[in-house]
């Protein structure tokens, strides 16, 4: 990772008529490493353009709870699988599940999750999480950057697609196609 940099030429941008912005779409501002004033500046920005909306993801949802947002907030996660495969730095899938879980169950917000990159996974457990969030929609894909992660058959990704069917939208992503998914 290199060194974090919050670029402010971006904060004096229009986001007037813009439909909805996924802000942070190529890094975690909810990370850690991101000092507080950072993530306020930025929503504080967004709190000028309320007729956008505004998609928050993080892996590091037990940090939304220390901040105002803007109205038209979308607030996502990423849940790759409900087990702990060791791969990244961010807080265990559990945790994540549990802070999201919390936010969704007491704040009035349109929440999503991120099932991408998808790994594998323990098929009533992972549904089970989901189910508690509650989200308006999840994400399912792939990893498409073939970082060779553990990723689960495609039966067992069909099988989950078809039973969040059963109660939020599903958005399939167009790389699931790898696994041999439609």
């Amino acid at each position: 990772m290199g060194e974090l940099t919050l670029r402010k030429h971006f904060l004096k941008d229009s986001l007037v008529d813009r439909g909805t912005v996924f802000v942070g779409s190529s890094c975690d501002m909810w990370a850690d490493e991101v000092p507080d004033e950072w993530i306020v500046e930025v929503l504080e920005y967004c709190h000028r353009f309320p007729e956008t909306k505004f998609l928050f993801q993080s892996k590091n949802p037990a940090r939304f709870v220390d901040f105002r947002f803007p109205p038209n907030t979308m607030l996502g996660t990423t849940l790759e699988t409900n087990r702990d495969h060791g791969v990244s730095k961010a807080p265990s899938p559990e945790k994540r599940y549990k802070a999201f879980a919390s936010i969704t169950k007491y704040w009035d917000i349109v929440s999503m999750v991120s099932v991408e990159p998808v790994m594998d996974f323990d098929l009533d457990v992972f549904v089970r999480w989901i189910r508690d969030i509650a989200p308006d929609f999840v994400s399912v894909g792939a990893d498409s950057k073939e970082h060779n992660l553990p990723e689960p058959p495609v039966e067992k990704v069909t099988s989950l697609i078809e039973e969040l069917k059963q109660f939020t939208e599903v958005r399939v992503k167009s790389n699931l196609k790898r696994l041999g998914a439609r």
